[in-house]
């Protein structure tokens, strides 16, 4: 029986991966914005199969690399964290006059799909983002723990998707994305920012409990 605790990290992570603002969560809010709530849900119903996809694959490399031994994943972490940052600066860096770009307007379910399977950044984003919260549990984890992780990561990518369909089709949410979403982007850079940080810390730490 896998940790409970190991658990509930698995499904808080899966859950911030989405709720999280970045690509997807800009794509869908501005849908939501100009085509209704349910044209954002159906986009992010197809963007949940991207996000099964790259979040079993971050889970397994975790899993692995505990596998493997501590120092890959160490090293996962620390690379994975500096691009968390890296995409955070460039949010934080963009244009006043950049306006949101509606995707998904005409076929929401097959462009979400398209949109999560397709979007480069998932897999490292997912990586950073489970690594971040799982990182305190990596001593525990084991091969066998893997088939309940990924069912703890489907539950949360499920109440996150509810979370983001309910309140992107607010009336006053619709609004406020519309009128300020470049101050939206760059309050996802922060929070990037931070994730990333966090990555690289858990990762340091670790090299260094090693080393002492």
């Amino acid at each position: 029986m896998t940790n409970p605790q190991i658990l509930i990290a698995t499904l808080a992570a899966a859950y911030l991966y989405v709720v999280t603002p970045g690509p997807a969560f800009l794509a869908l809010f501005t849908l939501a914005a100009a085509r209704g709530r349910a044209a954002g849900a159906w986009f992010i119903c197809g963007h949940l199969v991207g996000d099964v996809v790259w979040g079993a694959l971050a889970v397994a490399a975790i899993v692995g690399a505990n596998t493997l031994g501590p120092t890959l994943f160490e090293a996962l972490g620390f690379v994975c964290g500096l691009y968390l940052i890296y995409l955070g600066v460039r949010a934080v860096m963009t244009r006043k006059d950049a306006p949101p770009k509606t995707i998904g307007a005409e076929r929401p379910l097959a462009t979400g799909m398209a949109f999560g399977l397709t979007n480069p950044k998932s897999y490292p984003v997912a990586l950073a983002m489970f690594s971040a919260i799982v990182a305190p549990y990596i001593g525990a984890l084991k091969a066998a723990d893997a088939p309940q992780m990924f069912v703890a990561a489907f539950a949360g990518f499920l109440l996150a998707d509810a979370t983001l369909i309910l309140v992107a089709g607010l009336p006053a949410v619709r609004r406020f994305f519309l009128t300020h979403g470049v101050a939206v982007t760059r309050i996802v850079g922060v929070i990037f920012i931070l994730f990333g940080a966090r990555s690289i810390a858990d990762a340091a730490e670790g090299a260094m409990r090693r080393a002492a």
